[in-house]
């Protein structure tokens, strides 16, 4: 005897689709107060301990915090800089090449997310001494030796080697999307390949730089090892500053302070690189 199997109406199928969506965002949702919100609330708890905001008081005062945090933006931006300059034409070069040139391009960009941070940083560490394999080359063509760490050049170097993949990947989903044919086009109309390329391509791949750069900044901002290994203490970045806070001179409440400092400018930045995005994705349709 034969079984009928009796499927589920669209309706059915609509509301079982919601409510199976609720229950995967539930588990994440209190995944994320667990383990995220409830310690930043703590941390807020501490930074607040202080009556009369003392903690963020003196760090309005503190001329060392406010040095800080300038010098970590601006390392920030730098590597974001160093990072567009380089990721834009590679990821540019991963559409225009072969597929089998582009999968080895690829795992070249992946290679440096399977590599330990601390592994990265030590061996730049080796390469970039005073007697490295850096300045030896420099030295034989008569440019060198230079001061590469223990300073800004040898951190930012560090950074942006680690960040790249970040900027690279994203730049090369959305360029992979551009129709080639609209280049064409605009230079059958007269329009000389730069212009072409400049008036056309760029603002089309403006989302995926937005993007990758946002990303670049962001975790710029939270760099620890390879400051503390390339720099030096006349350069530290804010997460050194909280560290030394906490650790030696057991002040938490200023360290917690900091930190929600960082965090607040740190959304005030995303918020304005969002609407950056939006106008640029609003223009390239």
């Amino acid at each position: 005897m034969a079984t009928a199997l009796t499927l589920p109406g669209p309706g059915a199928a609509r509301g079982l689709g919601s409510r199976a969506w609720l229950a995967l965002y539930v588990p994440g949702a209190a995944l994320l107060a667990l383990c995220f919100g409830y310690p930043l609330l703590n941390l807020l708890g501490l930074s607040l301990a202080t009556p009369g905001l003392g903690n963020y008081v003196q760090l309005w005062d503190s001329p060392v915090f406010g040095t800080v945090l300038l010098r970590t933006f601006t390392t920030s931006a730098v590597v974001c800089t160093v990072c567009l300059v380089l990721g834009y034409p590679y990821a540019y070069a991963m559409t225009v090449v072969s597929p089998r040139l582009r999968d080895l391009l690829l795992v070249i960009v992946l290679v440096p997310l399977w590599t330990s941070l601390m592994v990265r940083t030590f061996s730049w560490l080796v390469l970039l001494q005073d007697n490295g394999i850096v300045n030896a080359g420099l030295t034989g063509i008569g440019v060198g030796p230079l001061p590469l760490i223990r300073n800004s050049t040898g951190v930012t170097i560090g950074m942006a080697q680690v960040m790249l993949p970040f900027a690279v990947l994203p730049m090369y989903a959305i360029m992979q999307k551009i129709d080639r044919r609209l280049l064409q086009a605009a230079a059958s109309c007269g329009a000389r390949p730069t212009a072409a390329f400049l008036r056309i391509y760029v603002p089309l791949s403006l989302p995926g730089v937005l993007v990758g750069l946002s990303l670049v900044f962001v975790l710029s901002l939270g760099f620890f090892i390879t400051p503390q290994m390339l720099g030096s203490p006349s350069n530290a970045l804010l997460s050194q500053l909280i560290y030394t806070q906490i650790t030696q001179l057991g002040d938490g409440g200023t360290g917690a302070a900091m930190g929600f400092v960082l965090l607040l400018t740190t959304l005030l930045v995303l918020a304005a690189m969002v609407g950056l995005r939006r106008v640029a994705a609003r223009s390239a349709r």
